[in-house]
């Protein structure tokens, strides 16, 4: 299992700056964690579960990111409008993987971890940005109060 707390991402997918606060630092301790799982359904429904996560402003959040589907997937967390402007750069450059402190690429049976530091309250998106899994459903949203 991978930790993500630092980087710079793959040419095209810069994240210099991130609008959902900032990388957690792993010595420190985390307020809770969070286990998210992605999969697909019967129905061709793609999806993470939970789907809604509530933090509070300054929190440090560990997410254990696994997935259980039968094919790659993502879990990239930003804004909406963010999120929005690089699924469009996904549709261009599908190949490109993610690990990024932000966001990582799975294939399947495979986890990772992400500690987060929700800096400013509002609400977010975590988003598998691969070529329709979002049309799909797979995304979610986390509340930062």
């Amino acid at each position: 299992m991978g930790m993500a707390v630092a980087g710079t991402g793959d040419a095209g997918h810069s994240h210099s700056s991130f609008a959902a606060g900032e990388p957690g630092n792993p010595k420190r301790p985390v307020a809770r964690t969070v286990e998210v799982t992605m999969r697909e359904t019967d129905d061709a429904k793609m999806l993470f579960v939970p789907d809604r996560v509530t933090v509070k402003s300054g929190e440090q959040v560990k997410f254990i990111i696994r997935n259980v589907g039968e094919v790659e997937h993502e879990f990239m967390l930003d804004t909406m409008a963010n999120n929005a402007k690089h699924k469009v750069q996904m549709e261009k450059n599908s190949d490109k993987g993610h690990d990024d402190p932000n966001g990582r690429r799975l294939s399947p049976d495979n986890s990772a971890e992400i500690v987060w530091r929700f800096t400013k309250p509002g609400t977010f998106e975590f988003a598998c940005l691969i070529p329709g899994h979002y049309e799909s459903g797979m995304k979610g949203v986390i509340v930062v109060e």
